[in-house]
């Protein structure tokens, strides 16, 4: 190899790495903002439950009253995916990516499937709820460990 070559190389490493390094950070920073959204997410689910009694459970109008939290779940289940996309790119290690695509099966079709099942039985609406904490206790740990990781490679340059 020339000199050229081995420089270019190099080159071409170091923006692989920088292209992960970006990639990681963007995946750590849509992890918290997913946390962040989930807690929206519970408050807008309240609110619009409580919402019902004052247009009657009956009333048309009354299924306005989940929109934002309807909204705010699809919102959740592209955020996953770009969460996914960044951890392809990044590749924090298998397990971890795979704990991303059920990241992105809870809240891309599971959640829908669920909250659709509920109107027919309330046991589907409980277990739309119980899984959208599951979604979130998902996203904490993958958060927990994408901190610690980047903590370590912090005190790994000092």
């Amino acid at each position: 190899m020339t000199e050229n070559q081995i420089i270019v190389g190099h080159a071409a490493s170091t923006s692989g790495s920088a292209l992960r390094r970006g990639a990681g950070a963007g995946y750590r920073w849509l992890l918290l903002l997913f946390l962040v959204a989930g807690v929206v997410q519970i408050f807008l689910a309240g609110l619009g439950v409580f919402h019902l009694h004052a247009y009657g459970l009956d009333d048309p109008a009354g299924d306005a009253a989940l929109d934002p939290h309807r909204a705010l779940g699809f919102a959740m289940a592209g955020i996953a995916i770009l969460i996914l996309v960044l951890a392809l790119v990044a590749w924090p290690g298998g397990r971890l990516v795979v704990l991303v695509a059920v990241l992105v099966l809870q809240t891309a079709v599971l959640q829908s499937l669920l909250a659709g099942l509920g109107d027919d039985s309330p046991v589907w609406g409980g277990l739309h709820a119980l899984d959208g904490l599951l979604a979130l206790v998902v996203a904490g740990y993958l958060y927990g460990v994408a901190l610690v990781r980047r903590r370590a490679a912090v005190q790994d340059l000092r």
